[in-house]
């Protein structure tokens, strides 16, 4: 439907439905449809890079967590090589720094979004009207072959997979991926992790023994990553992605740019810091330190509240640094002299959390600073 302008009326009478707001079916509008969140990789607030990854966490690009049992060791970076043309600045990029050639029956490497159910309620999941979803994204790999990417179901775990070929080598290539709605296990409507969106890299023989599972099911092991190639195999092996967009529908749409700004936001959400948006945690630096000064407690403890840019997803879990680095600690200043102090937090909630430093016992003022990061993923 080609329109102009939309119009209460039009709203209201369904000529326009809220599925074609939330998918971009409407023209001239954007209404954050991409479920995704930083899907252009633009930013990455821990680091830009990290190396001899062979675990399960958040390393660099913000909302993206590699999550890897066993299957190799990685450098994890956000990187600038991307498809010519298509405006994105920053891919995400997996380097294979330690083959594993031959993957036992419980390894894997992935690549995961994970998402809050209360974002997800359009997709009307476990009702008869379930929204079918498209996928797109850019890839670029040494390997070609068969891939698996994987909807995770995590509030009634039950999931659907599809594959996809990486035709050429290390060459950026566009993939498009639907899914259908699913009428069985509403998503809960609540902050909680709900759904993952899942890339694999690389499957032992748990995850591909069985038949793909290609339609929406109560999940099994066996039958999530058929036919997945090993992309940890070769120490020459590289992975890139960028421009990841989940939508509403069954059809992808252009890439949906946000301002920076707005992504930044967004991300922070989940996890924010005192330090300057492109500098590292654990950086010897006062820029963006937090100070104060004030009376100590009985204990030789002073207090401070950091201030949120905007608020959490959930209470979060503070990690703190001294001015000159020391994680767990902060800095301190009383009668002529200066030292770090254990740095821990009480009092948590989505908007403020106590931070405090201890200074000495018998120490009635001083002043205490200090950088923190604040997370709260899913």
């Amino acid at each position: 439907m080609a329109i102009d302008k939309i119009t209460t009326a039009a709203i209201t009478d369904g000529t326009i439905t809220s599925s074609d707001l939330a998918s971009g079916a409407v023209p001239n509008q954007s209404a954050f449809k991409n479920i995704i969140i930083n899907g252009d990789m633009i930013l990455a607030q821990r680091a830009t890079s990290a190396s001899s990854i062979t675990s399960s966490g958040y390393h660099t690009v913000d909302r993206w967590r590699p999550t890897i049992s066993s299957a190799g060791t990685w450098t994890i970076s956000q990187s600038t090589d991307v498809p010519t043309g298509q405006g994105f600045g920053y891919s995400q990029k997996f380097d294979c720094t330690t083959a594993d050639a031959s993957l036992s029956a419980g390894d894997y490497v992935v690549l995961q979004q994970r998402i809050e159910g209360q974002n997800l309620q359009y997709l009307k999941k476990g009702t008869s009207s379930a929204e079918s979803t498209t996928l797109s994204f850019w890839v670029y790999a040494t390997k070609t072959g068969t891939n698996i990417v994987e909807l995770y179901d995590n509030d009634n775990t039950r999931q659907i997979s599809q594959s996809y070929t990486i035709s050429s080598t290390n060459t950026w290539e566009k993939k498009e991926i639907t899914f259908a709605g699913d009428t069985t296990g509403a998503f809960g409507n609540d902050n909680a992790r709900s759904l993952d969106v899942r890339w694999w890299l690389g499957a032992g023989s748990n995850y591909t023994s069985g038949t793909l599972s290609t339609t929406w099911t109560s999940s099994t092991n066996a039958n999530r990553a058929v036919g997945q190639v090993n992309h940890a195999d070769s120490t020459s092996n590289n992975f890139y992605i960028t421009g990841v967009q989940l939508e509403a529908g069954t059809s992808a749409s252009d890439f949906e740019f946000l301002p920076k700004d707005v992504n930044t936001t967004r991300c922070q959400r989940y996890y924010q810091k005192s330090y300057d948006l492109e500098t590292a945690p654990g950086t010897a630096t006062d820029s963006g330190v937090g100070w104060t000064s004030g009376s100590g407690d009985s204990n030789g403890n002073a207090a401070f509240l950091p201030p949120f840019k905007t608020t959490m997803r959930a209470a979060p879990t503070v990690t703190g640094y001294a001015r000159d680095g020391t994680s767990g600690q902060g800095s301190y200043f009383r009668n002529g002299a200066s030292g770090n102090g254990t740095l821990a937090a009480h009092m948590y909630g989505q908007n403020s959390v106590s931070i405090y430093i201890g200074t000495g016992s018998g120490w009635s003022t001083s002043v205490i600073a200090a950088h923190y990061t604040l997370n709260a993923e899913l």
